[in-house]
C-alpha cells in the first residue's frame, strides 16, 4: 500500500475513535472518555512510527504460514513426528516414575554387611539361615535379625 492508504486508514480509525471518545465523556463518564481518547490516538501513533505497516505485514506473514501449514503435506509429515516426539517423552517421564525402563545390571553389587559384636559378621547372615536353623527368607530380613540381635532384642 502507499503512503496516502495508511494515511487515509489512519484518519478513518482516529475519527471513529473521536466519535466513541465524545460518546463516552457525555454518557458514560470521564473515565471512559479518557479511555477512547487513549484509543483514538492509537492508530496516529502507529502511522508516524510507521508501525502500522509493520502489523499488517506480520499479519501477512502469519496468514501465509497458516495457509502453508494447512496444504502442506511436507509439514504436517513434521506436526505427526513433533507428536509422536512428544508422545515418547511423555511415556518415558510415566515409566521413570514408576520405576521400569531401567536397564539390567549385568552384576549385582555385594553389599557390606552390619557387624555385630566386636567386628564379627553374624553366622546366621554367612550361611544364609536363621540362627534357629531355618533358611533366611531374605538377606534384608537378616541384616535386620543382626542388628536386632546387637541390640540385645530376640
Amino acid at each position: 500500500m502507499d503512503d496516502a492508504s495508511w494515511l487515509a486508514w489512519t484518519a478513518t480509525l482516529t475519527v471513529l475513535g473521536a466519535v466513541w471518545t465524545v460518546y463516552a465523556f457525555r454518557n458514560r463518564g470521564v473515565a471512559s472518555g479518557l479511555r477512547g481518547a487513549g484509543l483514538a490516538m492509537l492508530p496516529a501513533a502507529a502511522y508516524l512510527t510507521g508501525t502500522l505497516e509493520v502489523f499488517t505485514e506480520i499479519g501477512s506473514s502469519i496468514t501465509d504460514w497458516a495457509a502453508h501449514l494447512v496444504f502442506s503435506p511436507k509439514v504436517w509429515v513434521g506436526v505427526a513426528i513433533a507428536g509422536v516426539a512428544a508422545l515418547c517423552l511423555f511415556v518415558s517421564g510415566v515409566l521413570r516414575e514408576r520405576g521400569r525402563g531401567r536397564a539390567a545390571v549385568s552384576a549385582p553389587k555385594k553389599r557390606r554387611r552390619p557387624q555385630v559384636d566386636g567386628g564379627e559378621e553374624p553366622r546366621a547372615v554367612e550361611s544364609g539361615r536363621h540362627s534357629k536353623g531355618e533358611p533366611a527368607i531374605d538377606d534384608d530380613l537378616a541384616d535386620i535379625e543382626a542388628i536386632l540381635k546387637k541390640r540385645g532384642i530376640n
